[in-house]
């Protein structure tokens, strides 16, 4: 891989992972209601799935979801239940001074866990492995795999800032309810690329 194609793969990356989708929608829901320092693991969960998941892609996930079809389907139905159970969670989440004390954010294994149902994951894990390691050599994957782990955590840390930004004039139980519905609902909304999964979206 020369040195104009890496770059280009870097910006790639970060063009993907700090866009809005649904792990950047959650991690600014979590900096809103848990702070910054409590969603850490959250975000490491998201690195080291989204590194994983494109070291697989590689490996051999991507021929085997086209050799089998049926598994889009299967991953689209997984991937609409999984996120719309995750949008009533955050929408009904109770203002930070009525919660629980056991209540937490999503934990590194969690995140890292959510990457397999997640749609634009998916797209990005597979766009990058199709277009900058198109011989599916060793190396080639192992690049894009570390340079999503290079560029993810400073990217989607902006979205947990910025929750934690609006943290404090969320202290009214009115206005987080309406923040926390509004992320649900945009949560919901970030499931329309899963209907284009199949063709590699």
């Amino acid at each position: 891989m020369t040195m104009t194609v890496l770059t280009a793969l870097l910006g790639f990356a970060l063009a993907a992972t700090i866009t809005p989708g649904p792990n950047n929608l959650m991690l600014m829901a979590s900096g809103a209601n848990f702070g910054f320092r409590r969603t850490l693991p959250h975000m490491i969960g998201i690195v080291g799935g989204v590194s994983l998941m494109s070291l697989l892609v590689g490996a051999g996930l991507m021929a085997l979801f086209q050799a089998v079809p049926v598994l889009n389907t299967v991953l689209k139905v997984l991937s609409v239940g999984y996120l719309l159970w995750l949008a009533a969670k955050v929408a009904t989440a109770a203002p930070i001074q009525d919660r629980a004390a056991d209540a937490r954010p999503m934990t590194a294994l969690q995140a890292a866990a959510f990457q397999w149902v997640n749609p634009k994951a998916w797209a990005m894990c597979l766009s990058a492995v199709t277009l900058y390691a198109p011989d599916r050599s060793f190396l080639s994957v192992a690049l894009v795999a570390g340079a999503f782990a290079l560029v993810s955590f400073p990217a989607i840390s902006v979205w947990a800032w910025l929750g934690t930004v609006v943290r404090r004039w969320l202290s009214n139980p009115v206005r987080l309810r309406v923040f926390n519905v509004t992320m649900a609902a945009l949560l919901v909304a970030s499931l329309w690329p899963v209907l284009g999964l199949g063709a590699g979206a």
